[in-house]
Parts: C-alpha cells; structure tokens; sequence
C-alpha cells in the first residue's frame, strides 16, 4: 500500500529570498562572471544574430550580392533543482520568529547547493546529486558545447592559458572572463622566472577578482567530472557577459512535510521529524560556442577530481 505524503507549503520571507540569491552570486563562478536575467517558468528564447560576410563594394549597374547573416533561436529551459533537509518536528511548535533562525541557515545551505549545482550543471552536463551525465541538461553544458580546448600537458599553465585566450580571438570573439579550479590557480601562482613569482596574486590561495584585465573567478566546480572521464576541465576562458544567459524564478517556494518519506530515509511520524524542501528553477544556455575555450588536462578513469 502506497504511503501517502502531506506537506504544508509556506514561502520564504522576501528578505530571506534576496538574501539567497545574493549568496548564490557569491559561490556561483557562472553567477559571477555573468549577471541573472528573470527567467519565466516556461523558458525564454534568445536570438543569436550573426553576420558571418563583409560588407560588399559594388560597382555601378552592378549586383548587389546576398547576405551571409543568420539568426538562430537558442531556447533557455528552466531546470529543476531540489535540495532538501530533515529537522525535528518540535520546528512545527516555534513561533514564526524562533523559526527565523532555521529558515536562515536552511537558506544558506540552499544558496550553497544550488550555485554549486548551476556551476556543474551548465559546466559538465552532470546531475550535482549523483554526478552522473543529466537526461535533462543534455548537450546544454560547455564540456559538450565548447569544442575549442588547449590541453596543459607538461607546459606552464600560464602558456595554455594565452593558447586559449588567442584562440577565442581568432574567432573574432570578445573575452570577458575565466573559470579557474583551484588546481590552475595554485600551478598559476607557482610560476617563478629568475626565482621572482610571475603571478603572485595566485600564491598562498590567493583569489584575485580580475586578470589580464577581465573578471576571475576560482571554483572548485570547474574541474568536476564524470567518474569515467579522461579529461577535466582546468579552466574556461570566453565572452560570459554576451555569450552566456542565465536566469532564475524568483518565488522559491519552501516545504515543511510532515507525513510520509519524501527522502527515503524512513516515515517522517515515526521519527518525529519534519522534512523541508526547496526547489528553485534556473535555466541557462551557451549562445555561442565559439566565444569560449576550455582548458584540460588528462586523467586516468576514476581519479579523483
């Protein structure tokens, strides 16, 4: 016999709502390189316009040739995510300003976990639960889309970095900024010449806002990975502001179940808990491929990200 699960749906107060999303812009190497668009629950539909031609000389009584200029509809979907925790049920028996302090650190947690799972979503295509490739996201991630990648090997990571940078250039695309792992930045703040540290805003961890001119950001869901992959992301350099879209709902609704196992780990009732849920819709998408590069590095099938 089925179990039945009754829930009684409450919301987040609007302080706590703007809170949450700030604090995912602070862990999000996506949110940080490229501002949020409000993003409808049924998805939005970005054109990309390009003209691919130069413009035409034309000569008198002569024919004006046509155009190479193209417009492409890239759809962005929103997603999804669900995290969820299970407290005591005397949480039910606070008064709505005891319960604030829950709430605040249910929140935070929240935050953390949805910007890290944006990052490896739309990075790697993976479900951030399992770490496994996501039948939803599917091709919509940059392992799958970007095509452009300057593998490190045994060169300082100074010169796969300037490989990448030329070759989004020669595309005629812009550069706006670049997701490090912690690995890439650590090999970065190593470099010496003449015993002198050629990027010392790297060493000791450090974590500078911009390089080269553009915004940086350190993640350690860059190099994240498929447990069978042999290549990791070390790096992703491109045009974030243009080339990118990203987008979240903004009412994310907060669940106090009572009753059932919405978790799998056993009847609520009988272990006088209360599970609370939230679940946030975000959706993104890679404009154009071109304008981004990713630099990797080689592994063996099970090592350790």
């Amino acid at each position: 016999m089925a179990t039945s699960t009754g829930a009684t749906a409450l919301n987040f107060p609007t302080q706590l709502v703007a809170e949450m999303f700030n604090a995912v812009k602070g862990h999000s190497s996506l949110a940080r390189l490229c501002a949020a668009k409000p993003l409808p629950f049924a998805g939005a539909t970005e054109f990309v316009f390009s003209m691919d031609g130069e413009a035409e000389i034309v000569g008198e009584a002569e024919n004006k040739a046509p155009g190479e200029a193209d417009f492409t509809p890239v759809t962005v979907r929103p997603v999804k995510f669900v995290y969820q925790h299970r407290v005591s049920n005397e949480f039910l028996n606070l008064t709505e300003e005891a319960r604030i302090p829950v709430l605040q650190e249910f929140a935070a947690g929240f935050s953390a976990k949805i910007a890290r799972g944006l990052d490896i979503a739309a990075f790697h295509g993976l479900n951030p639960k399992t770490m496994l490739a996501s039948s939803v996201v599917g091709n919509n991630n940059f392992d799958t889309a970007v095509t452009k990648t300057v593998n490190v090997g045994s060169d300082p990571v100074d010169e796969a970095y300037e490989s990448a940078v030329a070759a989004v250039l020669d595309n005629e695309r812009e550069i706006t900024g670049s997701a490090l792992s912690p690995k890439f930045a650590s090999a970065m703040g190593q470099i010496k010449a003449n015993g002198i540290s050629q990027y010392p805003e790297f060493k000791f961890g450090g974590t500078p806002e911009r390089f080269a001119g553009r915004l940086v950001d350190i993640n350690g869901t860059v190099n994240k990975k498929l447990s069978t992959a042999t290549v990791r992301d070390l790096a992703i350099v491109g045009d974030f502001e243009k080339a990118f879209r990203w987008g979240y709902a903004k009412n994310i609704p907060l669940e106090v179940i009572e009753y059932g196992d919405p978790d799998g780990l056993g009847d609520l009732k009988r272990k006088n808990q209360v599970c609370l849920r939230s679940e946030a819709f975000i959706g993104w998408a890679i404009l154009d491929a071109k304008s981004f590069a990713r630099i990797v590095d080689t592994v063996t099938a099970g090592q350790t990200a």
